[in-house]
Formats: C-alpha cells, structure tokens, sequence
C-alpha cells in the first residue's frame, strides 16, 4: 500500500506544478497591461518602472515563474494588484471559510441523501418506488444547477408574500448556526447537494443492483443470513467502490458548482473575489483562488485512492 500511495502523491505533485505553470503563463501573456491600470491617470515612465521592478515584470518569464514558486513553497500567494501591494491571502482569508463551509455541509448533505436512496432503489428494484426515486434523479442530474439555485429563489420570493422574512441571498457568520444565521444557509447548502445527490443516488442504485445478483448474496441468503446483513455487510461493501474512485471526480464538479451558487446567492466566499479579480484583470488573486481550487481536487482524488486502500485490501499489495 505504501508503495501504491507514494506514487499516486508523486503523480499529484506533478499535477500541481502543471497547474501553477499553465495558471502562471495564462496570467504572463493575459490581455492587458496591469501596471499602467494601476497607475491610471498618475502614469509616469519612472513610476511604470519602478511599479514593474517592484512586481518583478522586468524579469524574464522563466525567473518570474522560479520567483513565483519560490513564494508558494513559503505559503505566499503573491502580491495583488487591487488593492496595491496588498498580499493576495489578506483578500482570500475573509472568502476562505465561507466557500469551505458551503462545500462541507453540501457533500454531507449529498452522501446523507444520495446513499440511502440509492441502496433503497435498488432494494426496491422493478418496482414504482424506484421508477419514482430515479425518475426525480434523472431530472436534478440534467437540470443545471444554476437552473436550481435561480428556481430556489423564485421559490423563496413566493413564499416571501406572506412575510416569513426569509433571505435570498447572503451567508451570514460562517460556522455560527444561530436561526438567523441558518436562514442564509439551508438553500444555498440544499442546492449544493442536489446534483451530487442525484449523481451518488444513480451510482449506488446501479452498482447495488449488480452486487445483489452475485453468487455470494444468494449463498448469503441460502444460510439464512438476514436482509439486512446481506444488503450492507456483503453487497454494499463491493458496491461502494465505484462510490469511493468517484469522489475526486465528484468533488471537482462540486467545486465548479459552488462557484455558481455563491454567484447566484452573493455569498462572500472564493466565487465572487475570483469574478471580481477577473472583472479587474487582478491575475494574482486568480491565479491564487486556481491552485486553490486545483489543490482541493488532488486532495480530494488523493483521499479517495487512501480510501480505495481501506475498502479493498488486493491494493494493499500492489
């Protein structure tokens, strides 16, 4: 297994400095020139020179990207360009804890949904509970989810005529679950986990319907074995593997679609100073929030191959 891990981690090292250099060479020959920007109306050619001795443009681009790896390998983010000389982290620390508590609760709230749902589908095979269950799956998964986060509002403006008061968009304190504070959350969290519901809900359905037509669960029920131990100890065990090597995958789609959801609700978290960095040709901040976001899918794809290990012990031998 150690060998199996240490080879995933050197190919997710890999990854990660392909990110940082495709990122970094977007941002070198991106539009524009951000130096004159900044300066605007105070343009001088000793203050454009000195303003680009001070960010390291007046090197080549080979040293700028050693420079600027050199700065990520101490966990610094670099320096913005809006506001001037302010570190990039200062602008993402506030945004940080929000996107994260978005992501965290929406993936609990997809696994809590989408699991269950998918076993008792598949336990209720050829039957109208589970025409109804994928049937309502198959709909949230081609919806997309900007779709339910704008259909959500509109919901909750309707509803709103009667005077409940109910937020449509905002977060509140993150990590603090006071009722005001709930209010901002439960929709934005609810929205989140639809589509991976329906994903994990479609994915456990299929994979618990062939794990139940195998030998060893009719062997199983031939003992006398009971349902319920032969539904979660012998045919989930084998069926949630496709489950496990699906997370890294799921969890960028997740990450994208919390992008949209804090656009659409105006939560405060990376979606919106990442629009607002674009929007200002800040490239740092962009560049930042993307090895970010790039390091939260290896993470992810690195978590689901330990756990791969856990589930199936043949790759403890590879």
């Amino acid at each position: 297994m150690t060998r199996f891990l240490i080879k995933r981690f050197i190919g997710l090292i890999f990854i990660l400095i392909c990110v940082t250099f495709i990122t970094f060479i977007l941002g070198y020959f991106a539009p524009g020139d951000p130096i004159r920007d900044m300066l605007g109306q105070h343009f001088t050619p000793i203050a454009y020179e000195r303003l680009r001795h001070q960010y390291g443009f007046d090197l080549p681009w080979y040293q700028q990207y050693l420079n600027y790896m050199g700065l990520l390998l101490h966990g610094n983010l670099g320096t913005a360009f809006h506001p001037q000389q302010r570190p990039v982290w200062d602008i993402l620390r506030d945004g940080v804890p929000v996107t994260a508590e978005l992501a965290f609760w929406g993936t609990v709230l997809t696994l809590l949904l989408g699991v269950p749902m998918g076993i008792f589908s598949a336990v209720k095979a050829n039957t109208w509970i589970e025409t109804v269950n994928m049937g309502i799956a198959l709909v949230l998964y081609a919806l997309p989810i900007f779709t339910l986060a704008v259909f959500a509002q509109v919901v909750i403006l309707w509803f709103d005529r009667t005077g409940i008061g109910w937020p449509v968009s905002g977060w509140g304190d993150p990590w603090h679950y006071a009722w005001g504070d709930l209010q901002y959350k439960l929709v934005p969290v609810f929205v989140y986990a639809i589509a991976g519901y329906a994903y994990f809900a479609r994915l456990i359905r299929t994979t618990m319907l062939e794990a139940l037509r195998q030998d060893y669960v009719r062997t199983a029920r031939a003992k006398g074995v009971s349902e319920g131990a032969v539904i979660f100890r012998h045919a989930f065990r084998n069926a949630v593997l496709p489950l496990v090597t699906s997370v890294g995958v799921l969890l960028a789609a997740l990450v994208t679609g919390s992008f949209i959801i804090e656009s659409i609700f105006n939560i405060p978290g990376i979606a919106n100073i990442t629009i607002q960095a674009v929007f200002a040709r800040n490239y740092p901040v962009i560049q930042a929030t993307t090895i970010m976001v790039a390091i939260t899918v290896v993470l992810g794809n690195l978590v689901s191959d330990i756990l791969y290990t856990v589930v199936d012990p043949r790759i403890k031998n590879r």
